[in-house]
C-alpha cells in the first residue's frame, strides 16, 4: 500500500516557476513509477510527466516538455517537478499517481495502471 501527498502548489504569476514535491511512503519506491496529472476545471485529467522506479526513463506531455522537468530521489522517497515559464492554461489541480507496473516509454504516463494517487494540490497562474 502506498500513500501519496502532494505539496508545493499555489499562486504564481504569468512567467513564473514552482516547484511540486510528492512524498510517497510505502515500500519498494525505488520500483515505483511516478506520474504527474492535471485536471483543470471542466476538463479531463490529463498526464504531464512520469519517470520509472529507477529514474532513467522519463516522459513528457508535447505541450510543456520544454518547461517541465520532473526528478525524483529515492533516498528521500520524493518525486519533484520543476515548472518554468508557467502560463494561465497551466492553471489546475496536479496529482502525483503511482503504479508498481513498470511502464516503460512511450506508456510510461498511460494513467490505466496508477492506481494509487494523492489529493493533489492546486497552481494557479495569475497576475
Amino acid at each position: 500500500q502506498l500513500q501519496l501527498a502532494e505539496s508545493g502548489g499555489g499562486l504564481v504569476p504569468p512567467g513564473g516557476s514552482v516547484r511540486l514535491s510528492c512524498a510517497v511512503s510505502g515500500s519498494n519506491f525505488d520500483y515505483t513509477a511516478i506520474g504527474w496529472f492535471r485536471q483543470a476545471p471542466g476538463k479531463e485529467r490529463e498526464a504531464v510527466a512520469c519517470i520509472s522506479g529507477s529514474g532513467e526513463s522519463t516522459e513528457y506531455a508535447d505541450s510543456v516538455q520544454a518547461r517541465l522537468t520532473i526528478s525524483r530521489d529515492n533516498a528521500k522517497n520524493t518525486v519533484y517537478l520543476q515548472m518554468n515559464g508557467l502560463q494561465p492554461e497551466d492553471t489546475a489541480v496536479y496529482f502525483c499517481g503511482a503504479t508498481l507496473a513498470h511502464p516503460t516509454v512511450p506508456a510510461l504516463c498511460n494513467p490505466v495502471p496508477y492506481d494509487y494517487w494523492g489529493q493533489g494540490t492546486q497552481v494557479t497562474v495569475s497576475a
